[in-house]
């Protein structure tokens, strides 16, 4: 049997609809969070696979991004060594890199977009030998004309290289926060805070690393002590540098970074894949006896009965001389090249007796030519000056001798000119050579044209040096930008009569070490005593004779000793007979020591490239204290010097690499490295130690 249920006609209709049966109901109440799992699972299985998608691409680029020990964001780049240490970074400063823009072909890294535009962007890998890897780095912007700067970071390492400057140390040591700045070449006596007469584009690591800016850079230097970095800027605006003729104005930078296996040998991969180096060694009297100058002694009060005297006394006490050298004012105006009849009133007679008597004499010469000088009408008359921008007029500068014109040595029939008088000063009175005196940029105009446009104005101490080449046997420039194979004497800025590290006694070793590490070998160490300037000297001048400090003096002639070349102004006899003693005790010392190494180093470098004078890492790369020794040297890898550059010293510390080391007074030191503690070393000493081998 079965029983019917009437039901009212709404619910009939229900009973049709989503109401259902209580069972349905409750079925239909429980497949909703199944639905739901079900749907978020296909959401997190989605996410999945989108995230691994995004992984896998990521992984990709980083892989892309990564090249031999080198690591790419956009934000700049590290490299590491094989250990795994970071041990160099440079950060992009200007600008950051679109990755999605970036491809890997080979060992080519590349990019063509940045954040603010098109660029030409790569960094290719390159190794020349097994123990070298180099990194070709180049941005060039395709749209913003402002700059390119890439900071490159100290890493806790020290850095050596750059340029001569006022404040020497060594290893570089930033002060403060600087903005970039044309790195162009300038004189540092006059201008205390720019970079010197000797520089270039080239910068070496204790960690191995070195790195080499491009020569097409418009490239200039600035750092940050907050930092710890060198700030490396290419920029057209309001700067020196000048786009190529036909091209556009757009910033380029562009270095090679190199690391090596050590210090050592990466500098000398270095130098003899980017440096020059010498033709032949210069006269060897100047290695083994002191020029003799009579700038600090007689400044431009110089004349003929003085300069006689000057030769007279030098023999007379005993003293051996490579050259007498002439210096400022023989002429009568600057830019002349004859003698001035009332300082010499018989130059041949006076050249013949000091041939006579066994001298040789060099002249000082420079590049100006004043405008109250006879040669200044001619000089305009046959375009021999740099010009102004417009090309229409000479233009006129401020140097330390007045006012007057420089002469541009890009242009052929200059050079010529300015030969063929130096030619006559040497044919007339058998002048022996010259000293080349400024040619620094910092002596041009601040807007200029010249016979051959130049985009890096230190081009123009280039050309300038090159005139040295034909009396290179005795020249002595005092500027050097890449003219390392000029074969001759390169001087470091004068210095003043002081003990300090500006321009003074402690600043000639780390300036030495500078230009060497850069290539200049030839080295003259500047008079000494220095200038003898009287607001420029330590303690001021001996009241009666106008004479540096007594005790810096002797210090100041032990270390040149030590040098390539010495350089007498202010002689030994100014002072009284233990300074005479002293003085000929350590030019003979020179003459029998240190000459006869030195010019042995001086033929393997014409090869090598390989400094004379050196730090003591060269020996010791792997001792930490050998980086930051400013107050020691080492001639070639066996002979290793300390002088003393404090005052009111007779003892300093020195420290001895690892080796078997004999002291001048024949003590025996194997144990290092050390450092010997108040080693005693008297007033006529100079502490100086031989490799024994075994």
């Amino acid at each position: 049997m079965h029983q019917i249920v009437s039901v009212a006609p709404g619910e009939q209709q229900m009973s049709g609809g989503t109401g259902g049966s209580p069972l349905k109901k409750k079925l239909a109440h429980e497949g909703w969070p199944l639905v739901m799992a079900v749907f978020l699972g296909c959401v997190l299985v989605l996410a999945a696979v989108v995230a691994w998608c995004y992984y896998s691409v990521s992984l990709r680029k980083a892989q892309l991004m990564k090249t031999e020990l080198l690591d790419l964001n956009k934000d700049g780049f590290i490299i590491r060594n094989q250990a795994g240490a970071v041990i160099f970074t440079m950060t992009f400063r200007s600008g950051t890199l679109d990755l999605d823009s970036c491809s890997k072909e080979g060992n080519i890294l590349s990019c063509t977009q940045s954040a603010s535009g098109k660029l030409n962007f790569f960094i290719q890998t390159v190794r020349p030998k097994d123990t070298v890897m180099c990194y070709r780095v180049r941005w060039e912007e395709l749209q913003n004309k402002h700059n390119v700067e890439h900071a490159m970071t100290y890493n806790g390492s020290h850095w050596y290289g750059g340029a001569e400057t006022a404040t020497q140390y060594w290893p570089i040591r930033i002060q403060g926060e600087e903005e970039p700045r044309p790195f162009i070449t300038s004189d540092i006596y006059s201008d205390r805070n720019a970079f010197g007469g000797i520089l270039e584009r080239y910068w070496l690591s204790s960690n191995a690393t070195a790195i080499k800016i491009n020569d097409s850079v418009p490239f200039h230097l600035g750092w940050s002590v907050k930092d710890r970095s060198l700030r490396f800027q290419a920029r057209y605006q309001d700067s020196p540098f000048r786009p190529p003729q036909g091209q556009e104005a757009l910033p380029e930078l562009s270095y090679r970074v190199c690391v090596g296996s050590d210090v050592t040998s990466i500098h000398k991969y270095m130098v003899r894949q980017y440096f020059a180096k010498p033709i032949k060694v210069p006269s060897t009297e100047v290695f083994k006896k002191p020029v003799w100058s009579t700038w600090a002694l007689h400044k431009t009060a110089v004349t003929q009965e003085k300069l006689l005297r000057y030769a007279s006394d030098i023999t007379k006490h005993g003293f051996t001389c490579s050259h007498l050298e002439l210096d400022d004012r023989y002429t009568a105006d600057y830019g002349e090249f004859d003698f001035d009849p009332q300082k010499f009133p018989s130059a041949s007679g006076m050249f013949d007796q000091l041939r006579e008597d066994g001298f040789q004499v060099t002249l000082w010469t420079h590049p100006f030519i004043n405008y109250d000088s006879i040669n200044f009408g001619v000089a305009v008359e046959k375009g021999l000056f740099v010009r102004e921008p417009s090309g229409e007029l000479p233009a006129l500068v401020r140097w330390w001798n007045g006012i007057g014109g420089i002469l541009d040595f890009t242009n052929p029939e200059t050079r010529e000119w300015y030969y063929s008088h130096l030619r006559m000063l040497k044919t007339r009175y058998d002048v022996t050579s010259f000293k080349f005196v400024a040619g620094e940029t910092s002596y041009l105009p601040r807007q200029f044209s010249t016979f051959v446009p130049l985009s890096d104005p230190s081009t123009f101490t280039r050309r300038y040096t090159e005139m040295a080449i034909p009396f290179s046997e005795r020249a002595e420039l005092r500027v050097g930008y890449q003219s390392q194979n000029i074969s001759c004497f390169f001087r470091i800025i004068d210095r003043d009569s002081v003990w300090g590290y500006e321009l003074g006694l402690k600043s000639i070793i780390p300036t030495v070490l500078t230009v060497s590490i850069l290539g200049y070998q030839f080295v003259l160490p500047d008079m000494i005593g220095g200038n003898a300037y009287p607001d420029r000297t330590a303690g001021g001048l001996d009241g009666k004779n106008g004479l540096p400090d007594r005790e810096l003096y002797i210090r100041w002639l032990e270390l040149s000793a030590f040098m390539p070349a010495m350089q007498f102004s202010i002689p030994p006899w100014a002072y009284d007979d233990e300074v005479v003693q002293i003085a000929q005790k350590f030019t003979e010392l020179h003459e029998t020591l240190v000459a006869p190494r030195v010019l042995e180093l001086a033929g393997e470098l014409l090869d090598t490239g390989d400094p004379i004078i050196r730090p003591l890492w060269w020996i010791a790369n792997d001792d930490e204290a050998a980086y930051k020794i400013d107050s020691q040297f080492l001639i070639g890898d066996d002979l290793m010097v300390a002088p003393v550059l404090e005052p009111g010293k007779q003892e300093r510390d020195i420290y001895l690499p690892a080796g078997r080391w004999r002291s001048y007074k024949g003590e025996h030191f194997d144990k290092g490295p050390m450092y010997l503690t108040d080693y005693p070393v008297d007033l006529d000493e100079v502490a100086y130690f031989t490799w024994v081998h075994l």
